[in-house]
């Protein structure tokens, strides 16, 4: 994980400012504080920040009319946010998720599950940044591919595949972020069985990485690959995404759940698909996944 990432914290009580400013004194991270919505909103049109914690409850700006704004600013819409809260119930956590805010806490938390939380929001977005310079590069040899097979084994393998297929979307950045979400899901859950309440451990941990590692040394799941057909015309891109696990009930995670919502993972088929740049379709019993992009009027 990468090194400096600026952290806005949000909060109208300044205990509960001193505990993250505590937790996030790690040096991966530069945490700033704010004790009001307009002072935050102050700070982020004048200097950098990769992710928010944001109160709810606040006098003045509070934080679900801040997170808003936010998604409404062309220069903001991309920030990742973390709403805390006391306010739990399932319709004030669907306002939320509606509002944008994909990650939660409830009040009070433990330390580790902020940190995870935290993890869990860099992560998604840190991989699509940190290759955003190389688009350019990748897309004129992926240009002049209209038809391929790919397999696929590791996180690695899924996030470079995800890097060269990104480079042909409108927009890159969106489109490496969802159909990176989909491989990872073909190699964690798909080949090598990681459930859903078993990732939420791993991730509390900060084992989930050092799992996978093991389980794709592992016998039982070793030899697992996961495929990616590709087709590409003037119009669109389709990609047609297996793996050679069980399935599972894909339905349940197409949207972000209320019930989920507090949880370090979960989100990222519900991220994908509401990215806005993909269209997707699972088959059969879920270990199917069919994409396609529109790229019509893509101009570099």
């Amino acid at each position: 994980m990468s090194s400096n990432w600026r952290v806005l914290a949000v909060d109208d009580e300044p205990i509960n400012l001193d505990i993250i400013v505590e937790i996030l004194d790690q040096p991966e991270f530069h945490v700033r504080t704010a004790a009001s919505g307009d002072a935050a909103w102050e700070m982020l049109t004048h200097g950098p920040c990769d992710l928010v914690i944001l109160d709810r409850m606040m006098p003045g700006l509070d934080g679900l009319s801040l997170l808003k704004k936010i998604k409404a600013d062309r220069a903001h819409r991309r920030l990742p946010v973390i709403m805390q809260t006391a306010a739990s119930a399932p319709e004030q956590v669907r306002e939320g998720i509606e509002a944008g805010a994909y990650y939660y806490l409830t009040k009070p938390y433990e330390p580790k599950t902020l940190l995870a939380i935290v993890r869990s929001a860099i992560e998604t977005i840190s991989a699509g940044r940190e290759t955003a310079a190389d688009f350019h590069k990748r897309t004129r040899v992926m240009e002049m591919v209209r038809k391929g097979e790919f397999r696929f084994r590791t996180l690695d393998d899924a996030a470079a595949l995800a890097d060269v297929l990104a480079a042909l979307c409108p927009d890159p950045v969106a489109a490496r972020t969802a159909i990176a979400e989909l491989l990872i899901n073909a190699v964690e859950h798909g080949n090598l069985g990681i459930g859903y309440a078993e990732k939420s451990r791993l991730c509390l941990c900060n084992e989930w990485h050092g799992e996978v590692s093991r389980r794709l040394m592992d016998p039982r799941w070793r030899d697992r690959y996961a495929e990616l057909l590709f087709e590409r015309d003037e119009n669109s891109l389709r990609l047609l995404i297996s793996d050679q696990g069980d399935g599972f009930d894909f339905a349940s995670f197409l949207d972000i759940d209320p019930g989920r919502v507090f949880d370090p993972n979960g989100r990222g088929i519900a991220l994908a698909n509401r990215t806005g740049v993909l269209q997707m379709e699972y088959q059969g019993c879920g270990n199917v996944i069919e994409v396609r992009i529109e790229v019509a009027g893509h101009e570099r």
